[in-house]
């Protein structure tokens, strides 16, 4: 069985100031190559099926970036609809089961973090988020997101950040009403239920959410 993947990759990428004045966040360089080359590279394994990208800011370029690859193309021109939007309206290409999502603006290194999170998921949790403690995270600049309790259930907390990666079951998003809406609305939903879990990454991770961060992220992966 296979688990179909959203590669977030619609944002205007503002952080990054000049660097994404003529060209989409995930089409940034990071050691020679692309932010959402370094994403695409943890997909190409046996248990992940369909893979989707949204666009939006400079779509162009992100569709010629994937032609040629086995990829749909959520299409989010018209209006940008932040994470939980984005993925309730890529539904039609990922089908209704559970679903991976993946951020595009992380390097890693260590073990593959889509297999990890396919690894610890299990059929009572509505939503799996890989989850990262501070020693291990560079170039972030948050304060962390998440305590994780003795059962791995997630509660909002200080303890560790969500590094981008998650399994979530679609239908967690039906009950909301915005077109437009964080995936932080439903996982505040699905907390009070008790159905959000973490798993720890067991690598190194960066989020390269502004220019100062790209030096960062290829030091870390030339360690």
């Amino acid at each position: 069985m296979t688990t179909p993947i959203l590669l977030f990759a619609a944002g205007l990428g503002t952080r990054m100031g000049a660097l994404t004045k003529d060209r989409p966040k995930p089409l940034v360089q990071v050691a020679g190559k692309p932010l959402i080359d370094h994403a695409l590279s943890f997909t190409d394994i046996a248990n992940v099926g369909q893979k989707v990208v949204n666009v939006h800011y400079h779509a162009d370029q992100m569709r010629s970036h994937l032609a040629g690859q086995d990829i749909a193309i959520s299409d989010e021109t018209d209006a940008l609809l932040e994470t939980g939007g984005g993925l309730r309206q890529a539904r039609a290409l990922l089908g209704s089961g559970p679903t991976i999502t993946m951020n595009t603006d992380a390097v890693w290194r260590g073990p593959n973090p889509i297999e990890t999170v396919l690894s610890a998921w299990r059929d009572e949790m509505e939503a799996l988020l890989l989850v990262i403690e501070k020693p291990n995270v560079h170039g972030h600049l948050g304060k962390g997101d998440f305590l994780v309790d003795s059962d791995d259930r997630l509660h909002r907390g200080p303890d560790v950040i969500y590094t981008g990666v998650q399994i979530i079951r679609p239908e967690t998003l039906d009950h909301i009403q915005e077109t437009a809406f964080s995936l932080n609305v439903a996982w505040n939903d699905i907390a009070t239920r008790g159905g959000l879990y973490g798993v720890k990454y067991d690598g190194a991770w960066c989020d390269v959410g502004q220019p100062s961060s790209i030096p960062i992220a290829e030091a870390m992966l030339n360690v």
